[in-house]
């Protein structure tokens, strides 16, 4: 049986807090994409532009939380590749995920959802429903960075089980981002003569439930697959590596459906993986801390 990994150990405060370039840029990346995102939601909100104009704004805002999703996904792969990670970064990650997959799709929800000639009380609920998500999505990332920091005992055991304890931030804004997406292009097939930022508003509370979903998973204990133990050195066989091409291309022709099947996919798989396959020991976040508590 394969030891886990030896847990970093730092000499030096300046050598934990060092800022290492490349895998630091993606990171500034994602936090960008997050602003941006912000950023075209006020505009689309307060800003005087069309009606069209105001659903493009809300479709970038969308590519943007996606676009750092991919961001966060090579970030921590790049540190671990080139040997160049630290606390600072992981800790930098966190913060720009706060505002990508917290601030960002939060705030895309309640702009979507509330308008001036709706009631006060569903008003209310909007905003405490995306407070919640985002209280929820800082628990998460703040969770995560306690069961795999290399100062604390036991830790190494979590990392190397390649696991992702709750749902992860990314694909719970992924699934909101890209829900908005489908709508867009369902709402224009349907009725492409109808205004496209108030039908689209029309149809946006289902976002509602969804961010309370999303929101009990990501604090949860189910356990999520992680993207960190693909060997990417794997060889394929002829057949499969068609089929990956021809699945590349599809997603990109029909991204409108195909974005939120992948992420509505993760997170079934997930659930039923956590439920029905894995030992209660594996599914246990901290398996040894009763057991050492006890002694």
């Amino acid at each position: 049986m394969a030891q886990p990994p030896e847990p970093k150990v730092y000499r030096t405060p300046e050598e934990a807090a060092r800022i290492y370039l490349l895998p630091n840029l993606f990171t500034a990346g994602n936090m960008l994409c997050g602003f941006l995102a912000i950023k075209n939601c006020v505009e689309a909100r307060f800003t005087d532009l069309s009606a069209a104009a105001r659903a493009d704004h809300y479709l970038m805002a969308v590519w943007f939380i996606l676009f750092a999703c991919v961001c966060d996904l090579f970030d921590g792969r790049v540190a671990r590749a080139t040997h160049r990670e630290s606390l600072f970064g992981a800790e930098f990650d966190s913060i720009a995920d706060t505002v990508s997959f917290g601030v960002a799709p939060a705030l895309m929800a309640c702009f979507l959802i509330i308008n001036p000639n709706q009631d006060k009380d569903i008003q209310l609920a909007t905003w405490l429903l995306a407070f919640i998500y985002l209280l929820c999505a800082g628990v998460r990332l703040a969770r995560f960075n306690v069961l795999t920091s290399p100062l604390v005992p036991g830790n190494e055991k979590r990392v190397a089980g390649g696991d992702f304890v709750g749902l992860p931030s990314p694909a719970a804004a992924g699934m909101m981002a890209s829900l908005v997406l489908a709508l867009t292009k369902v709402i224009r097939l349907a009725d492409p003569l109808s205004p496209p930022d108030q039908t689209l508003q029309s149809w946006s509370r289902v976002l509602l439930p969804l961010m309370l979903i999303t929101s009990y998973l990501m604090v949860s204990n189910v356990r999520f697959p992680s993207l960190k133990k693909i060997n990417w050195d794997t060889r394929a066989k002829t057949r499969i590596f068609i089929l990956i091409i021809l699945g590349g291309a599809g997603l990109y022709f029909f991204s409108e459906i195909a974005v939120p099947c992948i992420f509505l996919g993760y997170i079934i798989y997930g659930v039923i993986r956590h439920t029905f396959l894995l030992k209660k020991e594996e599914t246990d976040p901290a398996p040894d801390d009763d057991e050492d508590a006890a002694v």
